[in-house]
């Protein structure tokens, strides 16, 4: 891959990652990702804003040779996470003049994690500008997003606002704009849902921080570059707002299908009384989608049949995640499908501390549902049902 042009003094040299599954051994990519890396060339200084996953690096200095580069006097480092930073050494290594712009925070991480040495770094603050001569790089702290070390990068002439993993998508594409604007919101939602999300507070004072920014453009370090800000800026306002869906969620795993019965029944019931369900077979579902569907719904409802007296390992880890990533959600309930007994129920409540949400109600349901036990199942949609017609 060449280099790509933002403008004229402005090109893109990352690495488009086709083929990456798994982000953080943890995240599944179902669209692989890229390493968005900007080389910006002033009237007397080049800097590189981030670089690429280190795995990737020789594609990066393809694109620096393609681009003309002899020379590097500073590389910004906006976030110190090594898919963005992993590849600073080896661009320090091959061009020595060069110095590591960032904050003092990141510093430290950098000097932790790549073993990069004290003189090599440009420490700048909060606020502060740097000249590549005719063009002015700003840098604002933007805490949280979503380390504690991040920062943004801002070309004051050319209103480019480098956001590094702020406001980006995992996305592979040939494309670098924007092209189809509902699968870049929805790609930016779960990736906001994934490593965002617990953060909300703080993104929202970021959010205010750069609207003294005339922003023309944003070019995050994961997926494609945003011609319209607006676009994604406000999404992330819906998002970190504190207004909900009347959604229902339903994550749960069912092995001889009595907790299915349940689940069914509960479907069914929301969808006459018209509010939106998704049941999550959780074996079977993306933990992705599940982040992403509890950025804005008002309600989950955890289902776990018992396993050695406990609630199912996988609804266990659901409400685990859950409670990481601390989503808006206004209203849990917890129903369970138990053999001969077990305390399932309060340990999925106790995996719950950080969500400030009303537990509705909780059902255990011995084997498979009875007519009583629909009843019950029925008396906790209407209850539900109640709530969400009050928000």
């Amino acid at each position: 891959m060449a280099k790509r042009p933002l403008n004229n003094r402005v090109f893109e040299v990352g690495v488009i990652d086709w083929d990456r599954q798994i982000f953080d051994e943890l995240i599944p990519l179902p669209n692989g990702t890229s390493y968005n890396s900007y080389l910006i060339f002033g009237g007397e200084k080049i800097a590189l804003v981030d670089t690429v996953d280190p795995a990737k690096r020789d594609i990066l200095f393809s694109n620096l040779e393609d681009a003309g580069v002899t020379k590097i006097d500073y590389v910004i480092s906006n976030h110190a996470e090594q898919d963005h930073s992993g590849s600073i050494p080896f661009v320090l290594e091959k061009f020595p003049e060069a110095k590591v712009v960032t904050n003092e925070k990141c510093k430290g991480f950098l000097k932790d994690l790549l073993l990069i040495p004290d003189e090599k770094f440009l420490v700048v603050s909060d606020g502060e500008e740097l000249s590549l001569g005719d063009v002015k790089l700003k840098f604002l702290l933007t805490p949280w997003v979503h380390w504690p070390e991040t920062m943004v990068t801002y070309l004051v002439e050319d209103k480019i606002l480098f956001s590094c993993d702020f406001f980006g998508s995992h996305r592979a594409a040939s494309h670098l704009f924007v092209e189809d604007k509902y699968k870049v919101i929805e790609e930016a939602k779960r990736y906001y849902a994934e490593i965002m999300m617990p953060f909300r507070a703080q993104i929202r004072k970021n959010i205010e921080k750069i609207s003294s920014l005339e922003i023309d453009m944003i070019a995050p370090s994961h997926g494609p570059v945003y011609p319209d800000p607006e676009l994604i800026i406000e999404a992330y306002k819906d998002w970190i707002s504190d207004r909900v869906k009347k959604k229902v969620l339903i994550p749960y795993v069912s092995m001889h299908g009595s907790t299915e019965a349940i689940v069914n029944f509960l479907v069914d019931k929301f969808i006459e009384a018209g509010i939106e369900v998704i049941p999550l077979n959780l074996p079977k579902t993306d933990i992705g989608v599940l982040a992403m569907e509890l950025v804005d719904a008002s309600t989950v409802i955890f289902a776990a049949p018992y396993v050695l007296a406990g609630a199912h390992p996988a609804v266990v880890y659901a409400a685990y995640l859950t409670n990481a990533l601390r989503p808006k959600t206004k209203f849990i309930s917890i129903v369970s499908s138990y053999g001969w007994g077990g305390k399932g129920i309060d340990q999925i409540k106790g995996l719950l501390p950080n969500l400030k949400a009303e537990i509705v109600d909780t059902l255990m349901i011995k084997g498979h549902p009875k007519d009583e036990d629909f009843k019950g199942l029925d008396e906790l949609v209407k209850k539900i049902l109640d709530k969400n017609n009050n928000l």
